[in-house]
């Protein structure tokens, strides 16, 4: 009974530290046109991230998440959350607005795999005929561990 009891106060307390993020969809902000604010995040497993579109015509999909991860998709001008739980890095993106480069990264706990991240990411990139910087300037952030 005392163990049953000390993994619920464990799973309590861990619970009771999870965070809430949000971040905007935005027509303009600080870094141009068709912008996420912020584009890049770092949080701790078990956080939340809620995307709120300002603007009508955009919703969020992610595009790469690490093993184990379930992708998502919202619904256009809705808001939405999702709960990272994986460590990794995750990228995500607005589908009307890609060709413009309107994506971001969110790193959770530890990131690892820097390698493949980039080569998955190379494809995508292609698909972006404006703005082909922000995704690699928001990799750049990424804090990588070793492996």
């Amino acid at each position: 009974m005392k163990k049953v009891l000390f993994i619920m106060m464990l799973l309590f307390s861990a619970a009771s530290f999870a965070q809430v993020h949000e971040i905007k969809m935005l027509d303009y902000g600080q870094e141009g046109g068709m912008v996420f604010e912020p584009s890049f995040l770092a949080v701790e497993p078990g956080d939340t991230i809620t995307f709120i579109p300002t603007a009508t015509g955009h919703f969020v999909r992610s595009a790469l998440v690490p093993e184990g991860a379930k992708e998502w998709s919202s619904e256009l001008d809705q808001p939405y959350s999702v709960t990272v739980e994986e460590e990794g890095v995750y990228v995500y993106f607005c589908p009307p607005h890609l060709t413009m480069a309107m994506l971001g990264v969110i790193q959770v706990g530890a990131a690892t795999g820097k390698a493949e991240v980039t080569e998955k990411m190379a494809s995508f990139h292609r698909r972006q005929i404006m703005n082909k910087q922000r995704l690699w300037a928001y990799l750049d952030q990424v804090e990588w561990s070793k492996p």
